[in-house]
This record gives structure tokens, C-alpha cells and sequence, in this order.
């Protein structure tokens, strides 16, 4: 799937975390070793994410501590307006910056089966983070893209879908119906 992944077998689905399970509630660790095995995982979470229909999911989700996540929006029953983009692998990814601007959005998790949420997020934001060789990346992202960021980053800061949507924050924009200056 990736072009630096090596797999001998095709990837099974990994087995994915929901609300209440640890790993969800962690700090995610930093990746030092840019090896096979971190290819293969990739490869793994890919099949996985694709399988259960998701346009992101982070390494928290299938049980890994590292601070890693995929994101591959595409049109799907559970996102039909999504934006097209191939699969993206980040690693130790950062948010160097973000717009003041932010938009609200209908979101989903697959570690929190069944449920959307409403939840506002930056509109624009600029990222560095690693890819599977270990070789630095900077981008800027917008609209659905960096909410798909965002809400994996959230992962790897061991928060779900569910806290993100508890958060005051969260609430006072819902109350007010625009961000908080």
C-alpha cells in the first residue's frame, strides 16, 4: 500500500479501541525507530481504517502507543462530501500554527462506534511531522482535511471524539453559535 511497506502476507484489520479502553487516555510516545515493522503498521492501520470505512485513524486506535496516524479522505457512506486525497502517513506530527478562524463540522470516530458529534475546529492550520523514511514534512491544510488532523492529533494527546466534545470550549461555541474570542 505504501511504497517504502514491505508485507509478505496481505494485512488483516487490526482490532480497533473504543471509549473506555486505556490506550485512548494516553499520551501517545514519540516514533525513533523508521524500521519495516513501523511500515507495516502503517500498512496494517491502513486496511483497517479503509475497513471500517474511516478517512483517518490514528495508532492509539489499534492499540500502539506511537505517535502516528494515517489520514485518506475520500467520498464514503459515512463522509459523502469528502474531499479526494491519498493516503498520508504522519509521524510525530506537531501544529506549528492555526487560523483564528474556526468552522464547525459534524465528526465521527471509529472508536466511538454510532455516534457523531458537532465540533468546531481551526479552518486553516500549518503541521510539520515525519513520514515513514523519517524525513520531515510541512504543510498547510484546510476545511476537511485539517479537521481530519486535528481530530487524529487529538488521538495521539490521548483525547477521543467524546472528550474534545465535553470540552468548555466546545460548549460555549455551541451556546453562541461562533467561536470564543
Amino acid at each position: 500500500m505504501f511504497k517504502d511497506a514491505i508485507s509478505p502476507t496481505p494485512s488483516q484489520p487490526l482490532p480497533i479501541a473504543v471509549v473506555g479502553e486505556a490506550i485512548l487516555k494516553e499520551q501517545a510516545i514519540e516514533v525513533r525507530d523508521f524500521d519495516t515493522a513501523l511500515s507495516q503498521l502503517a500498512e496494517q492501520m491502513a486496511v483497517s481504517m479503509a475497513a471500517a470505512k474511516g478517512v483517518g485513524i490514528a495508532a492509539p486506535q489499534v492499540h500502539s502507543p506511537l505517535a502516528l496516524f494515517i489520514m485518506a479522505s475520500r467520498p464514503n457512506e459515512r463522509y459523502p462530501d469528502a474531499p479526494l486525497m491519498d493516503p498520508v502517513v504522519v509521524v510525530n506530527p506537531e501544529i506549528l500554527s492555526a487560523s483564528a478562524d474556526l468552522v464547525c463540522g459534524e465528526e465521527g470516530c471509529l472508536s466511538v462506534p454510532g455516534q457523531r458529534f458537532t465540533i468546531w475546529r481551526h479552518q486553516q492550520i500549518v503541521v510539520r511531522y515525519q513520514n515513514l523514511a523519517g524525513q520531515w514534512q510541512r504543510s498547510e491544510l484546510t476545511g476537511f482535511i485539517a479537521r481530519i488532523f486535528q481530530h487524529e492529533f487529538d488521538h495521539l494527546q490521548g483525547i477521543t471524539l467524546l472528550e474534545r466534545s465535553q470540552m468548555p470550549e466546545q460548549k460555549h461555541m455551541a451556546r453562541e453559535g461562533k467561536p470564543q474570542a
